[in-house]
């Protein structure tokens, strides 16, 4: 019987249940938890990653924070044309601005378009800010952006509380990923 449609009960996890739609044959579509959940990860995909935070900086605690951005803005980060390589946040006066982000113009709106290294405003609760305010007045401490994704149609920015490393402790981290690869490869080499 096309046209009928039977109402579905909520799902447990791991079972499968039916969707409606009009774009399959007969208008019925399954769909697993894992299907669903991986469709999931897909759609907060990384616009743009800033690789060097990890190398710079050990990051004690992260948060995330939404992003206002204009629409030329969000146009260039979903074709991934952004940089975060000497960006950093800062509080003033009770906000949390994002600075030195690069956000490449995007062609088509070139006429109206953005300021690529303008300063973009973050978007946390008040308590958040105020929390992240007494911490930032530590020393050593810095807020560094450690990607810009998209969530649910909406720009995040990963924020990282990070102290900056010297010189030995790099020297001591490239050691140890180094050792990991050895050790890797060895046990690849015996299977």
């Amino acid at each position: 019987m096309l046209g009928v449609r039977k109402k579905v009960g909520i799902p447990t996890p791991g079972t499968r249940h039916l969707l409606f739609g009009p774009w399959q044959p007969g208008g019925l579509c399954c769909y697993s938890r894992e299907a669903m959940d991986k469709e999931r990860q897909a759609a907060q995909r990384d616009a743009v990653v800033n690789r060097r935070a990890r190398h710079e900086y050990f990051i004690e605690e992260s948060i995330e924070a939404g992003l206002v951005l204009t629409g030329s803005e969000v146009k260039s980060l979903r074709a991934g044309k952004g940089q975060l390589k000497d960006s950093y946040a800062r509080v003033e006066r009770g906000e949390v601005w994002l600075m030195n982000a690069h956000i490449s113009e995007y062609g088509p709106a070139a006429q109206f378009g953005h300021e690529p290294t303008q300063r973009r405003k973050l978007l946390l609760h008040r308590r958040e800010i105020d929390r992240l305010g007494g911490k930032l007045r530590e020393k050593g401490l810095t807020l560094v952006p450690l990607r810009i994704y998209f969530k649910g149609g909406r720009a995040k920015v990963e924020l990282g509380l990070g102290r900056g490393k010297k010189l030995y402790d790099k020297r001591e981290s490239i050691k140890e990923r180094e050792m990991r690869r050895d050790v890797d490869r060895a046990l690849r080499a015996r299977s």
